[in-house]
């Protein structure tokens, strides 16, 4: 492992002041911030009558509290590096403080010779300006959070840059860490993901709040993070989001995954933490014999709000869709799903499918879900549905029958219903440590 030094300054103003001119950046990439931050202040703020906001708790949106994430002290450094566990054996890892590269294990020899790119945003953005101008944040935010896409492009300074070349499979996972700390910080994760023709990757990215666990109140943070897939032809991405943040932390994640002809991609998202969490993920399937899986579980307690916004986007024929999300609320809890399948004209012999299924575990729990269909060819197999219940009784009856408590018996029922999900991942060490993070929010 090697440490990254850094020379930043401290940035103490908020975030609504627009761009810090900190780092150097390339002209090019410093002016589209600046049209971003144009963009991000001309935009309306949403409102809960925007159709894709329906049932969001929008007040929980007022950025005016949140400020840049200044340099951490050696004590929070080493605190984030010892809590940076994950998968035992990866391909490579980087950890991030708010917005500052701190370590990296770099990708092997033989990986760097097949032409792997595996390195920080600030670094692509110059070393593979074609590439990284050709596909960073290239489609536009259409679930309805364009203002923080803008925002996110305007304030970025850091991030993950992956290229996959041709033919090359890359065996163990690639893990990334993401951590928050500090009051009303805030943070602007990227990662942007390019794979080549035949390639194939795991990437596993971590969201956490350093603060998380402790008794204290917790500290409000703030977190706008994007993601772009890229799957060439015949390339095969996994990506998997453990997203634990701080109970008080107010989270955007836009996703947009580009599938071509021939390739696959799957997303696995667990929402654990946040007060409030927005998910969008675009899935764009451009090339005939094209697969995308969306996956998600969430668990949410207390007074926990997730959110989520799909758009399955079948441009070519013979294409292939799949949704599944799962969801079990407790308490007050709140999840609110909005998805759409699409079929685009000529987009004939499209099979897609999206299923929902919230699980509540108290009467004070809610849970709305949209799903649509908007289909504009012919021959396709379409389906949708979503579908809320409690508890099975006679579940519950025969668990407490052999002497399990209630609350373990529960647990037992919603692991059960939340593994299909998981499962379909493939991966046995992934679905390991993404069940022990479950438990670990049961434990809480």
């Amino acid at each position: 492992m090697s440490l990254v030094a850094h020379d930043e300054v401290s940035q103490a103003g908020s975030i609504l002041s627009g761009p810090a001119a900190l780092r150097d950046f390339p002209d090019w990439f410093r002016d589209q911030q600046s049209e971003a931050w144009k963009q991000f202040e001309s935009l309306p703020s949403p409102t809960r009558k925007d159709q894709l906001w329906r049932f969001s708790n929008v007040d929980l949106l007022d950025l005016s509290p949140f400020k840049f994430g200044g340099a951490q002290s050696d004590d929070v450094r080493d605190a984030i590096l010892e809590q940076s566990r994950g998968l035992e054996k990866v391909a490579a890892r980087l950890i991030f403080a708010g917005d500052q590269l701190i370590e990296r294990d770099v990708i092997s020899d033989q990986l760097k010779k097949r032409g792997v790119i595996f390195q920080p945003l600030e670094r692509a953005m110059v070393e593979h300006v074609d590439l990284f101008r050709k596909h960073f944040m290239s489609q536009p935010a259409v679930l309805g959070s364009a203002k923080f896409a803008a925002l996110h492009k305007a304030l970025v300074s850091s991030g993950t840059f992956l290229y996959v070349p041709r033919g090359v499979e890359i065996e163990l996972p690639i893990e990334i860490f993401h951590w928050l700390h500090g009051e009303n910080a805030s943070v602007f994760p990227h990662l942007l993901l390019v794979t080549d023709e035949l390639a194939k990757v795991t990437v596993v990215e971590h969201f956490r709040s350093l603060d998380r666990h402790e008794e204290k109140e917790q500290t409000a943070g703030f977190a706008c993070g994007v993601n772009d897939l890229i799957a060439g032809p015949g390339a095969k991405i996994t990506y998997v989001c453990a997203q634990t943040w701080g109970e008080n932390v107010r989270a955007l994640q836009m996703n947009t995954t580009t599938v071509d002809q021939d390739a696959s991609a799957l997303s696995l998202n667990l929402h654990l933490g946040a007060k409030y969490s927005r998910f969008e993920s675009l899935s764009r399937l451009i090339g005939e014999g094209a697969r995308s899986d969306l996956l998600a579980v969430s668990v949410a307690d207390g007074a926990q709000e997730f959110d989520a916004r799909t758009l399955q986007d079948h441009v070519c024929p013979h294409t292939t869709s799949d949704l599944l999300y799962k969801n079990a609320l407790s308490d007050r809890a709140r999840n609110i799903f909005g998805g759409l399948i699409r079929v685009e004209p000529h987009a004939h012999f499209t099979d897609a499918y999206q299923k929902v299924r919230n699980l509540l575990l108290s009467d004070d729990a809610e849970a709305n879900s949209m799903p649509g269909l908007e289909i504009l060819a012919d021959n396709v197999r379409c389906t949708h549905g979503a579908t809320s219940g409690q508890v099975d009784e006679e579940e519950l009856f025969y668990l407490r029958s052999r002497g399990i408590p209630v609350p373990v018996a529960q647990r037992l029922i919603v692991t059960g219903f939340l593994n299909e999900v998981i499962q379909r991942l493939d991966q046995p060490a992934i679905a390991a440590h993404l069940h022990g993070l479950i438990e670990e929010k049961f434990s809480v």
